[in-house]
């Protein structure tokens, strides 16, 4: 096995030559506390920086047993080592030279506690893999300083973040607990009827729309109200009071500006664990609850939007609905049928971004524009039914129609950022001031159809044989020559989640994807698949910029597929 010197002096004979020489390095190093994987050298200084990988032994890592013994606790020291070594790296970075020399970086955690292919932790050791641009002038190697930054920069590196004596320890304890304490808040949420919790003293606001960080210095703290507050119970921060959100239909209503939305926002996030200081540490939610939303333009194939839209003119069917440029209404009933198929138990709607004539249909409109006219039948009619035949509820922002007042079950009002249980008062004025509006829709929600989807309508190649796939970012990725739009599937947080979706695609259509097939059992399978095998499934080889995902959001990404047909 080559080491540590061999690949000192190896850098250094390389110098000035042409940068394909690089090429030659590939291959396991062995340094005196850590083996150098080198799995993937770049063939320009212009192209994305090599891959390469440390395995530290925890004879060497020393972290304590206690640490990573749980899966929820390995997963959250692998993240706290993943921001460590994010954080050293960014200190630690010499650019001098062509294109990307010198840089090294590994995937950017975002506020979520996730499962990241970046970092691993065993008993047997601490892995972590990460990316270096290899130094060059021009496009000729710059081989002493590659070996500086190979036999330096990263051993340095490593000890300062990979060795448990090197960390705090406190802040790392402190932090593995914190999502242990998540984990047990979420677990709890059944036994108590619970879509989510949200704990007293939680700060929900974020700096901005580009910042998930918490606006600490002007945030007023969460605060339950009486009648809605429950006792949670951690292992380690003990006793949790807050707000339970009941299972049902709950709305969140109030003024603009005063919170509704930041609130919705929160609870659309806590099916994430977050790091100690985010303000939503201890604001959990079902972990099956997805946020649905108006789409104009998005691409459907073959779903049942029935229950919401009958015939439409001309007599086309809406039982096998498919359309390449969907209307507001049409696109938010495909969203809510394809996430109930994909297993959601909790729907989280909020106005703002949603279809007016999907949500409501006044008296007046009822009035005037007959029902045998109109194919459409609103939300506040099947929402009750969706709880009561599928057991889903719903957690919905309305602050513009209290004809919702009727179908609610709990009813929150945000004043001024403080929470108010409203209900019986929302009951009183339903009661005294009627709606007269006609229920419409039947007395049942209707079928949820199951699909499947012919094979050869994903193809990820890119010419006869190379497969392209590449995350521009959260709202985007592409699979071959096809863009897909994610921009309304709001839960992904981080990029490595939309890359590690990209190649679930690709290994669904390889492995499960058939033309009998459900795709909701497909789906499942390559869960299943990457729960027991972790995310390098999905990959021929090691890649540490795969984030974790749910089922859901990458029957999302399928669904949005603009090639796609189904059966």
């Amino acid at each position: 096995m080559a080491t540590q010197e061999i690949l000192y002096d190896q850098l250094h004979r390389l110098d000035g030559q042409g940068y394909g020489a690089y090429k030659s390095l590939k291959g396991k190093y062995t340094f005196e506390d850590f083996t150098l994987h080198i799995d993937h050298v770049q063939g320009d200084p212009f192209a994305a920086p090599s891959r390469v990988r440390v395995v530290v032994p925890q004879a060497v890592a020393g972290f304590p047993n206690r640490l990573w013994e749980l899966p929820c606790r390995a997963i959250a020291l692998s993240d706290y080592l993943t921001r460590e070594f994010h954080r050293a790296a960014q200190g630690s970075q010499r650019t001098s030279g062509s294109g990307k020399s010198g840089l090294v970086g590994i995937v950017r955690p975002s506020q979520a506690i996730l499962n990241r292919s970046a970092a691993r932790v065993t008993a047997g050791a601490v892995e972590l893999r990460f990316t270096v641009g290899l130094p060059a002038f021009g496009r000729r190697i710059a081989g002493r300083q590659a070996a500086d930054l190979l036999c330096g920069t990263v051993p340095a590196l490593v000890r300062q973040t990979l060795v448990y004596g090197a960390l705090d320890a406190a802040q790392l304890e402190h932090h593995v607990n914190t999502a242990e304490d998540a984990e047990a808040l979420r677990s709890q949420l059944s036994h108590h009827h619970l879509v989510a919790f949200v704990a007293d003293g939680a700060i929900l606001p974020r700096r901005s729309g580009v910042d998930e960080c918490p606006l600490a210095d002007q945030a007023v703290p969460f605060k339950s109200p009486d009648s809605l507050r429950v006792t949670l119970t951690c292992p380690h921060a003990g006793a949790i009071t807050g707000m339970g959100v009941p299972c049902g239909i709950t709305l969140i209503v109030g003024g603009g500006y005063h919170g509704k939305s930041t609130l919705l926002r929160a609870i659309e996030a806590g099916v994430y664990n977050h790091v100690p200081g985010d303000g939503r540490h201890q604001v959990v939610t079902d972990p099956a609850a997805v946020k649905v939303r108006a789409e104009d333009g998005r691409s459907i194939a073959g779903v049942n939007i029935a229950p919401f839209i009958g015939s439409l003119p001309q007599g086309k069917s809406t039982q096998t609905f498919s359309t390449p440029n969907a209307s507001g209404s049409t696109s938010q009933a495909a969203n809510i049928i394809e996430a109930i198929e994909a297993g959601a138990t909790a729907l989280l709607v909020d106005e703002d971004t949603s279809a007016t004539n999907f949500m409501i249909r006044d008296r007046r409109m009822q009035a005037l524009i007959a029902k045998d006219r109109e194919p459409i039948t609103p939300f506040v009619d099947k929402v009750q039914q969706l709880y009561s035949d599928y057991n889903i509820s719903t957690v919905l922002v309305m602050g513009g129609s209290g004809d919702y007042f009727d179908v609610a079950d709990t009813v929150i009002a945000l004043d001024e950022f403080v929470p108010q249980d409203v209900t019986e008062r929302a009951k009183t004025i339903a009661a005294e001031l009627k709606t007269e509006r006609d229920r419409e829709g039947g007395q049942s929600f209707g079928a949820i159809s199951p699909r499947t989807v012919q094979p050869d309508s994903i193809d990820p190649s890119q010419g006869r044989h190379s497969v392209k796939l590449q995350a521009r970012d959260v709202e985007q990725l592409q699979i071959g020559t096809e863009a897909i739009d994610l921009s309304a599937v709001e839960q992904l947080v981080e990029t490595g989640q939309v890359r590690a979706i990209a190649a679930a695609i690709v290994y669904a259509q390889r492995y499960y994807l058939t033309a009998t097939t459900p795709l909701s059992e497909a789906i499942e399978a390559v869960m299943v698949d990457i729960a027991q095998h972790g995310l390098d499934c999905l990959t021929e080889w090691p890649m540490g910029d795969l984030v974790n995902f749910r089922g859901l959001e990458l029957a999302a990404a399928i669904n949005r597929l603009r090639t796609l047909r189904t059966a």
